[in-house]
């Protein structure tokens, strides 16, 4: 095979400067949305009902890390298909139950991840996930790969930059946190070694979007005034007010507006006609219903902007629903399930292509790989029901199409590995690797 340039070559490069200073305006969104994700990210207050010295009180709420979670769990990565250069292999040597997942959440979160590709000892490619507040580049929208990439590797506990990285096509330098280099290294690889992971990219955001949109983060902050309003009023609801009237002006009971409001005793003084006796009563009970009413609100709306259901934020229903029901009830999350395993899985793709030429020194060509499929589990597993119907299914397909589906296209619909059951594990489908030859 003739060696060939990329295209990236042919770009002019912007330079690390201008990828430090496109990381620094891009880095406040990302933590942003892992501020939601972790729970640590404080409403606005507006300061009507809130007790002063409850002013800098604030409630938590899980819904954007449901609403990841509950996504990023059922993207469970099985291999690559028809794997003529080993990509299975360099995944399996990687720790692969951590690196896809911690690519897959780390993507979601904040729209996208990059894979950070370097040679072991041995020359052996090492993968390592970083967040989208650690790395950015200028991207390729044809490949998905980068002309020109840059990473922070290590921080201080200040948040001061230690060791960060340019990455450019053949070339990785590396530098201190004073800018200067301290290292550069070549290899034969046609691409930067740093490799995106995009959810949801378009023509226009080519680096994607985050699950945790501006719609789910207003929601959430209207959810957390709620809680917090429910909260106060909750103590109004244990210990109802009550009143005395007709007591003398006199008397030492004057409050202030707030100790009145929150006071269990509120007072209203006499009138000028002193043989008033003072009159004790009580207001009525207030009512939790309109915090509930309002909260269950709230859910529904970020239900619907999420593709979850209220059982999933905290309103179950009254009778549990069957397989089929739940599948039913979120088909909105199966698609976009769908949707994120085709972006994911070029991306994982990508990863495995630049890593094998890494490993093997060859610049490989892109196009090599078009037979190679990345496969993922079944978005929802099937119940014994749900087995039972696809067994009646695929023995009445196959009578009229003998061996159209075959163990591995059962495999892909139920997820059971068909050598599981006797204690035999599948290997990966792969094929004969190319020579070392370019």
């Amino acid at each position: 095979m003739v060696n060939q340039t990329p295209k990236s070559t042919a770009t002019a490069l912007r330079g690390v400067a201008y990828l430090r200073r496109k990381l620094e305006a891009k880095r406040r969104r990302v933590d942003k949305r892992y501020k939601f994700y972790e729970m640590k990210n404080i409403p606005l207050d507006f300061g009507i009902s809130t007790p002063p010295d409850l002013k800098n009180w604030s409630a938590v709420l899980g819904w954007p890390a449901k609403a990841v979670d509950a996504l990023a769990d059922r993207l469970v990565f099985r291999e690559i298909r028809n794997d003529n250069f080993d990509l299975n292999g360099i995944f399996n040597m990687n720790n692969p139950d951590t690196f896809f997942d911690s690519a897959v959440l780390s993507a979601l979160i904040a729209s996208c991840c990059f894979v950070y590709i370097s040679p072991d000892g041995d020359n052996f490619p090492r993968l390592q996930v970083r967040d989208g507040a650690e790395a950015t580049g200028v991207i390729d929208p044809i490949t998905g790969l980068l002309y020109e990439g840059y990473a922070v590797l290590d921080r201080a506990d200040t948040g001061a930059v230690k060791l960060d990285a340019y990455f450019q096509p053949y070339k990785t330098t590396y530098y201190n946190g004073g800018g200067q280099i301290v290292a550069e290294t070549t290899h034969k690889v046609p691409y930067p070694l740093l490799v995106p992971i995009i959810n949801r990219p378009d023509a226009r955001r080519p680096f994607g979007h985050s699950r945790i949109s501006r719609a789910c983060m207003s929601i959430v902050e209207s959810a957390l005034r709620t809680v917090k309003r429910s909260e106060i009023s909750a103590e109004f609801f244990s210990f109802p007010q009550k009143y005395v009237t007709g007591i003398s002006e006199e008397a030492d009971v004057k409050l202030d507006r707030w100790a009145a409001a929150m006071s269990t005793l509120f007072t209203i003084t006499a009138g000028e006609d002193t043989s008033e006796k003072p009159t004790v009563g009580q207001f009525s009970q207030q009512s939790m219903a309109p915090h509930t009413e309002q909260m269950r609100m709230w859910a529904s709306l970020f239900a619907g902007e999420t593709g979850l259901t209220l059982d999933d934020l905290g309103f179950p229903s009254e009778n549990p629903a069957a397989s089929e029901a739940i599948k039913a009830a979120h088909e909105t999350l199966r698609l976009t399930a769908k949707k994120a395993t085709r972006s994911f899985g070029s991306g994982f793709l990508n990863v495995g292509y630049l890593a094998a030429c890494l490993r093997d020194g060859q610049p490989y060509r892109r196009e090599q790989l078009y037979l190679s499929k990345p496969i993922w589990e079944p978005v929802f597993e099937p119940d014994a029901a749900a087995l039972s119907a696809i067994g009646d299914g695929v023995g009445k397909i196959n009578l009229a199409v003998p061996g159209y589906f075959t163990a591995e296209r059962l495999r892909d619909i139920t997820g059971i590995d068909p050598g599981a059951a006797a204690g035999i594990v599948t290997a990966p489908s792969a094929g004969n690797r190319p020579e070392g030859t370019a």
